[in-house]
């Protein structure tokens, strides 16, 4: 009671003594002048005592806080003769206290500062709870400066933590000690108000300089729960939408939360991550590929912090998958055969495909390498069409991928000889020359395209090359000769028939390096003794298959020089401007340079507030249409539901086409929604599809196993 009576006594002294000079300066504004020149320790009077909270714009406040805030209620009129003005004096002594003595009270009028800035143009909310008033953009620089760069250094030596580093468990053991209660406010204020100034910023580069700073202080979020999901929404957006160095900075921020943090945000990190990536991969060209290479790198990087959680997520949306191609399976209805034919379905099984090929050495997620095998091949088999070469080939390089970080034999030549003999491939090209087919970025082909020898090329090109790559990777194999035979017959059959001499000439070719291939195992397997299920097996030709010697090793490598000139010269008109996959030094030599980096990114004079607030960029349609005007309209309509290359150009097999379904990638909310798995569903009343019941917090482990049941036996 006595404590309480005192603290009371001082904080009514100190208002009288400022109700005092307010009353001086209205009756006798020259002495008030006089005591301006002479005594300005009086007028500097700091009314700390009374205003010992800091102001945060974030939830979770502290009711008994907020009690005592409530209790003295000030007149406007004098609340904004009380407010000081933020001089360059200041903020300079302040970071003079802090870095000689780190002076604690300076700390508290730091942050006090930091927060005026970060809430400076909002509309007048909060205004009322802050003694100091605005500032000019140079005192913003200066402040966000020493705040951003300094801030995380004073915590940790107030807090007695490491200079650098740290986990979960470290902050979990602080929060129930004297120090954190003493000065957990000031990590809430940096935190909360770092946050708020990151959603009112539109400059991509002070953005990335911020977060790049406030990675640092991630570890502290484990102690706020609620500012931790803000800011992992907030890097996640970031990350999606961001240009230049942002995504790369956004997703450092996301890993090392994942790192530091683990267990608690990683179910966030990974679903928010996920459906991030599927917005983004609607609609793919030439000039939006590498964006959505990175984008998947990205999320393949952030499932390497913890595997066996990342099992549990990945089990899930590969489930999911499954079970849209089993729909498309059983009903064989043009809705659900548009499901499995766009590009978000697609581009989600690249993403585990390079999941899978990422982590084949570890356990996790090796096992589910071949359920994802198996709707990698019904995806290929569904729509057995000309028209769908270039999925079909996707599909192929996905299924070479997995077999070769797995070392397991997967049969894809059976997928590339059956388009040989399809007629499209063995006519006289009808349409003209045509111009070239970029295959990579394009999941169809149109009615024109499909009669010209430019499309035909490519895709004979193609097979070619998909064709050599399988059998590559088996050229070492003591069995070559018994897995080439079928393929071999093949393309003898395919030279034999086609009338196109480029054509045959390659076939020529690839058929000479097979036959060579097996000549070369053959001489070498002639002086074996094991048995084929000998073991030693395994151990065949591995010292030539380190050294590549091998005729269709050779063979491949200029195949591969070949594709990339071909890609280069499609490439060259559409390089994208922004490089998405520039890389960051996290090292602390490069951090050394922090200070100028910063310098240069404020220099701007930027405050916050100043002018209509603008959102955080995004694509928008007229964007969108620009960028998809080298796309064929009809590119991503299931038209073709005959499963044989025998249709006509009749009306009856094309459906009608929405100008929206090109012009806008992000589907209207009344004809699409994310799930809880990221996956959109079309369902005109907005019910979602082929969701999965099954909870990634489970701790009993899933077997992917399971996975063929819902695929189950089904073959076109």
């Amino acid at each position: 009671m006595a404590d309480g009576f005192g603290a009371d006594t001082d904080n009514n002294q100190a208002r009288e003594h400022i109700e005092q000079l307010q009353r001086l300066h209205q009756k006798d504004p020259e002495f008030y002048e006089f005591l301006k020149e002479h005594d300005k320790e009086l007028l500097q009077f700091d009314d700390e005592d009374i205003d010992e909270e800091f102001d945060i714009d974030v939830e979770d406040g502290d009711p008994e806080v907020d009690e005592k805030a409530n209790k003295l209620v000030i007149p406007d009129r004098e609340q904004e003769s009380l407010k000081k003005s933020i001089t360059t004096a200041m903020v300079d002594s302040w970071c003079k206290a802090i870095e000689d003595n780190r002076n604690l009270s300076a700390v508290r009028s730091l942050m006090k500062a930091f927060r005026t800035a970060c809430h400076y143009g909002d509309d007048g909310e909060g205004e009322s709870m802050t003694k100091f008033s605005i500032m000019s953009s140079s005192v913003f620089n200066k402040l966000m400066l020493f705040v951003l760069n300094e801030m995380d250094g004073i915590l940790r030596n107030l807090l007695k933590l490491p200079a650098f580093g740290g986990k979960n468990e470290t902050i979990k053991d602080l929060m129930s000690t004297k120090l954190w209660k003493s000065h957990s406010h000031l990590v809430k204020s940096y935190l909360g108000n770092a946050l708020h100034i990151l959603n009112q910023m539109t400059d991509t580069e002070m953005i990335s300089f911020t977060l790049r700073r406030l990675k640092y202080s991630s570890l502290f979020l484990a102690a706020f729960p609620a500012l931790l999901r803000k800011y992992i929404k907030v890097a996640l957006h970031f990350w999606g939408t961001g240009g230049g160095t942002l995504p790369v900075v956004s997703f450092l921020f996301l890993r090392d939360l994942c790192i530091r943090i683990g267990s608690d945000c990683l179910d966030d990190c990974y679903r928010g991550i996920y459906k991030a990536y599927v917005l983004n991969c609607h609609f793919v060209n030439a000039v939006k590929l590498q964006h959505i290479h990175f984008l998947g790198n990205c999320v393949i990087e952030l499932l390497g912090v913890d595997l066996p959680s990342a099992y549990q997520h990945a089990f899930v949306y590969i489930r999911q998958l499954a079970m849209i191609l089993r729909d498309a399976l059983n009903t064989k209805t043009k809705e659900a055969f548009r499901k499995v034919y766009e590009w978000k379905f697609m581009n989600c099984l690249e993403l585990w495909t390079g999941a899978i090929c990422a982590y084949s050495s570890e356990s996790d997620l090796k096992q589910l390498a071949y359920p994802l095998t198996q709707i990698i091949s019904g995806v290929a088999r569904l729509v057995p069409t000309a028209r769908y070469f270039p999925l079909r080939l996707r599909c192929v390089r996905m299924l070479n991928r997995i077999a070769a970080s797995a070392n397991t034999f997967i049969p894809v030549s059976m997928l590339l000889l059956d388009m040989l003999e399809m007629k499209e491939l063995n006519r006289p090209p009808t349409g003209g020359v045509g111009q070239a087919v970029d295959l990579r970025s394009i999941l169809k082909v149109s009615k024109l395209t499909l009669k010209t020898r430019a499309f035909q090329e490519a895709c004979v090109f193609s097979v070619v090359e998909e064709v050599a790559e399988h059998l590559a990777q088996w050229s070492y194999s003591v069995a070559f000769m018994e897995l080439s035979f079928i393929p071999l017959v093949r393309l003898r059959s395919f030279c034999k028939l086609t009338k196109v001499e480029r054509f045959r000439k390659e076939m020529r070719m690839l058929i000479r390096q097979i036959e060579a291939n097996s000549d070369f195992v053959n001489g070498k397997r002639m002086s074996v003794s094991f048995l084929p299920n000998d073991p030693a097996a395994s151990s065949f030709l591995q010292d030539e298959k380190k050294s590549a010697v091998s005729p269709l090793s050779k063979y491949v490598i200029t195949l591969r020089e070949r594709a990339q000139q071909m890609n280069a010269s499609l490439t060259d008109s559409r390089e994208e401007s922004s490089v998405f996959g520039s890389k960051i030094s996290e090292s602390d030599e490069e951090d050394a340079r922090k200070i100028e980096e910063g310098a240069s990114v404020f220099s701007s004079s930027w405050l916050p507030g100043k002018g209509p607030k603008v959102k955080h960029p995004t694509e928008t349609k007229k964007k969108r249409r620009k960028q998809q005007k080298g796309i064929e309209t009809d590119e991503d309509v299931v038209e073709d539901l005959v499963l044989s290359s025998d249709e006509d150009d009749s009306p009856s097999d094309s459906l009608p086409v929405d100008e929206n379904d090109n012009a806008d990638p992000i589907p209207t909310k009344q004809k699409q929604r994310v799930n809880s798995s990221g996956i959109v569903s079309n369902s005109g009343d907005g019910t979602e599809q082929a969701t999965t019941k099954a909870n990634v917090n489970d701790d009993i482990r899933l077997d992917p196993s399971r996975l063929f049941v819902i695929y189950g036996e089904n073959k076109q």
